[in-house]
């Protein structure tokens, strides 16, 4: 597998796997709840945070944009709605300090262009490409213009669309995501050696976008080989939201990661050894045996 420079960590084989921690909308627009959301990954372990950014306009379909929503603000427009979760430049750059001054980075999914060029301005290490982009060429030429390293999730996608968007991207600085796009997800519905399949498949990093509920699924694909792996966190799976459901709480994240550190400690170089702690137990159970008394 080849290797992908993310900030100051490389991603691929032998490299501590890249824990994400995607924050998304959960902060449900209050940058308060946003900042406490990066606080929670920090104190987890995790490598990185991930934000969503759009432009309401662009992303909300014409035939949505009048239709009522029931919201924890009270009733509105769906395009109401969008833009009241939707954080602008002042936020984001509370968010960018935040994130500098708790050493943890930061990037976003960009669901249209113009969202590409606000992000532009801060720099950031990568860009997350969400399953619902896959197919999105236009966006995909403007994401790979930006000489970034890309993360593609794969959820809802056929091998055919993932093959097409690889060739637009490049494998130079891509990442490939297992993902199944449902929130949250059935454990049959996984498919975890899709992990083993793109990396025969594609021969770059591979990485694993998870939606379930629980957590050792997850561990399993790092087992699997994925050395990328992202899960939405939440301060409470109970607060409204699309995603809250099929995140994982501040103290379950913090597990996460433990069981992600392990268990790459765990997988070793595949390279057979004998071991120092092994040495006593050898000396004690394979002595030669005494031989038999002839008669």
């Amino acid at each position: 597998m080849g290797s992908v420079l993310i900030g100051d960590r490389w991603l691929g084989d032998g490299q501590p796997v890249y824990v994400v921690a995607e924050i998304g909308i959960n902060h449900n627009g209050d940058l308060e709840q946003a900042r406490r959301l990066v606080d929670a990954a920090v104190r987890a372990g995790c490598d990185a945070v991930k934000f969503q950014k759009r432009t309401p306009e662009l992303c909300v379909p014409p035939d949505q944009r009048d239709l009522p929503r029931d919201t924890p603000w009270g009733r509105m427009t769906y395009l109401e709605y969008r833009r009241r979760v939707e954080f602008g430049r002042a936020q984001y750059e509370e968010i960018d300090r935040h994130c500098r001054e708790r050493g943890i980075a930061w990037f976003a999914s960009c669901w249209d262009e113009a969202s590409i060029d606000f992000m532009e301005d801060f720099d950031p290490p990568a860009y997350k490409i969400q399953s619902a982009a896959v197919t999105d060429l236009p966006l995909l030429d403007r994401l790979r213009e930006t000489r970034r390293p890309l993360i593609l999730s794969t959820g809802m996608s056929e091998m055919e669309e993932i093959r097409t968007a690889v060739e637009r991207l490049g494998v130079d600085q891509l990442v490939i995501c297992h993902s199944t796009s449902a929130y949250p997800c059935a454990v049959e519905q996984l498919n975890l050696r899709m992990v083993l399949t793109l990396r025969w498949r594609f021969g770059c990093p591979v990485g694993y976008s998870g939606h379930e509920v629980g957590l050792p699924t997850t561990v399993a694909a790092v087992a699997l080989g994925a050395c990328y792996v992202e899960r939405h966190i939440t301060l409470d799976r109970a607060m409204w939201g699309s995603d809250q459901a099929a995140s994982v709480e501040p103290d379950g994240f913090a597990r996460l990661v433990r069981y992600v550190r392990t268990v790459e400690s765990a997988l070793g170089d595949g390279v057979k050894r004998v071991y120092a702690s092994e040495l006593p137990v050898r000396d004690r159970l394979r002595r030669p045996r005494p031989a038999l008394a002839s008669h």
